[in-house]
C-alpha cells in the first residue's frame, strides 16, 4: 500500500479524478462523426454529453454519504467497475438510444473518482493544505483534457468513434487494479457517518445552511458552466461552422487545457502567499473578462478560431485558480462529512453545467453566439456568486507551517 501523504498517492487520486475529463473530453472530436454513423442530429449526440453530466450529478448525492459510512476505496472499487461495464456498453451500442444508456452508467459508475478523491484529499491533508494539494492534483490532472481530444481524434481517424470507449474501458481496468492493490483507505473507522437517510439529509440541509458552503460551490459551479459550455458547442462550432479539421481541433483544445493547467500552477504556488479569497478575486475576474471578451467578438460578428480561443485561453486560467480554491472553501469547515459535502459540491456544480450544455445544444444556431453567451454569462456569474457570497464571510484557516485544522 502506498503511504496516504506520499506524492504518488496524490498522483494516484489525480489519475482517478481524471477520469471525468477523459470521458467527456476525448470523444468531442468524434461526436460529428458520431452523429452521421448513428443517424442522429448533432442536438442528439449533444445530448449523450449533458446525460453523462446529469447522471454524474445524480450519482455524487449518493456515493459520498455511501463513502462517509463504509469509506472512500470500497465505494471507488464498485464505481470503476459499473464504469467499466458501461465503457463496453457504449463501444458496443447499435444506436443512440443504447449509447446514452451506456453514458449514463458510465457517468452514474464515473462519480465515484472525482467525488471521493477530493473527499480522500481532505481526509488526508486537513483544511490548511488541502487547497494546495488539489491545485497541484490539478495540474497533473490537466493532462488528461490537454491529451484527450488529441487522442480521440488518433483514434477516430484510425479506428473508428468505437475505440474511444474501448480505451476508456482499459483505462478503468487500470484504475481498478490501482485502488485494489496500492491505494490506501484514507477514512478511518470511528470517523465514519450513519447512511440513514435522516442523517444524510441533517447533512445536507446543514451544508446548504453555511452561507460560504453555498457561495463557494456557486462560484465554482457557474465557473465549470462556461468550460462546459465550450465542451458542449466547441467541436460543432470549430469543426462544422468554422472548419477546423478534427486533429486541429484537438490541438486547439490542448492550447485550451494549457490555460487551465497555468491557473492550476499558479492556484497551488500562491495558495499559502495571497490566501483563497484573493486568489478568488482574481480568479473570477478572468473568467469574467475572458467570457464576455469571447461574447463581444461573437456578437460583432468576428468569427474566427482565435476569437474562441484566445478569451476561452483567459477563461481557463481563471477557472484553474477557481477549481481548487472554491472546492477547498466548501470543504474546509466539513471534515466530519467531508463525502457528503463533496457530493452536494458536485452535484450543484454538474446540475448547473448540464443545464447550460442542453441549453448550448438546443439554441445552437449555426455559429459560436450561443456558445460564446453562454461562456460570457458564466463568467459573469461566477464574479458575482463570489462577490455577493463567499467574499462576504471569510473562512480562510490561517496558514501557519506546520499546523492542520481536522
Amino acid at each position: 500500500m502506498l503511504r496516504p501523504t506520499s506524492a504518488a498517492t496524490v498522483a494516484v487520486l489525480a489519475a482517478l479524478t481524471a477520469l471525468g475529463p477523459l470521458a467527456t473530453d476525448m470523444y468531442l472530436p468524434a461526436m460529428p462523426a458520431m452523429a452521421e454513423a448513428l443517424g442522429a442530429s448533432p442536438e442528439r449526440i449533444q445530448l449523450t454529453l449533458s446525460l453523462y453530466m446529469a447522471g454524474f450529478a445524480l450519482a455524487q448525492l449518493i456515493c459520498g454519504p455511501v463513502s462517509d459510512r463504509f469509506g472512500r476505496r470500497p465505494v471507488m472499487i464498485a464505481g470503476f467497475g459499473l464504469f467499466l461495464v458501461a465503457s463496453l456498453l457504449c463501444a458496443l451500442a447499435p444506436s443512440t438510444e443504447w449509447l446514452l444508456l451506456g453514458r449514463f452508467l458510465q457517468a452514474l459508475g464515473g462519480a465515484a473518482g472525482p467525488v471521493l478523491a477530493r473527499a480522500a484529499v481532505r481526509d488526508i491533508h486537513g483544511p490548511v493544505e488541502a487547497g494546495r494539494v488539489l491545485s497541484y492534483m490539478g495540474s497533473v490532472m490537466a493532462l488528461a483534457p490537454a491529451l484527450a481530444p488529441v487522442i480521440g481524434a488518433g483514434l477516430l481517424a484510425v479506428f473508428g468513434w468505437e475505440a474511444i470507449f474501448w480505451l476508456l474501458a482499459i483505462y478503468a481496468v487500470l484504475m481498478l487494479a490501482i485502488l485494489a492493490w496500492w491505494l490506501p483507505e484514507s477514512l478511518p473507522a470511528e470517523q465514519r457517518q450513519s447512511i440513514a437517510p435522516g442523517a444524510i439529509l441533517a447533512n445536507y440541509r446543514m451544508l446548504l445552511g453555511q452561507r460560504a458552503f453555498v457561495g463557494y460551490t456557486l462560484t465554482n459551479a457557474a465557473a465549470f458552466a462556461g468550460m462546459f459550455a465550450f465542451l458542449s458547442g466547441s467541436s460543432f462550432v470549430l469543426i462544422e461552422y468554422l472548419g477546423v479539421s478534427p486533429g486541429l481541433y484537438g490541438v486547439l483544445f490542448t492550447l485550451i487545457v494549457g490555460g487551465f493547467f497555468t491557473g492550476s500552477m499558479l492556484s497551488g504556488r500562491y495558495s499559502r502567499r495571497l490566501g483563497r479569497d484573493r486568489l478568488l478575486s482574481r480568479a473570477t475576474l478572468l473568467c469574467a473578462l475572458g467570457g464576455v471578451v469571447m461574447a463581444a467578438l461573437a456578437l460583432l460578428g468576428v468569427h474566427t478560431t482565435w476569437a474562441i480561443i484566445l478569451p476561452h485561453i483567459v477563461y481557463m486560467i481563471g477557472f484553474g485558480i477557481v477549481m481548487p480554491q472554491s472546492m477547498a472553501g466548501a470543504l474546509a469547515p466539513n471534515p466530519q462529512c467531508a463525502g457528503s459535502a463533496s457530493s452536494l459540491f458536485g452535484f450543484l456544480q454538474m446540475t448547473i453545467a448540464a443545464l447550460g450544455g442542453a441549453m448550448v445544444g438546443q439554441f445552437h444556431d449555426g455559429t459560436s453566439h450561443t456558445m460564446a453567451l453562454a461562456i460570457g454569462l458564466s463568467g459573469v456569474l461566477a464574479l458575482a456568486a463570489y462577490v455577493c457570497l463567499a467574499r462576504s464571510r471569510r473562512t480562510d484557516v490561517p496558514a501557519v507551517a506546520g499546523t492542520q485544522t481536522r
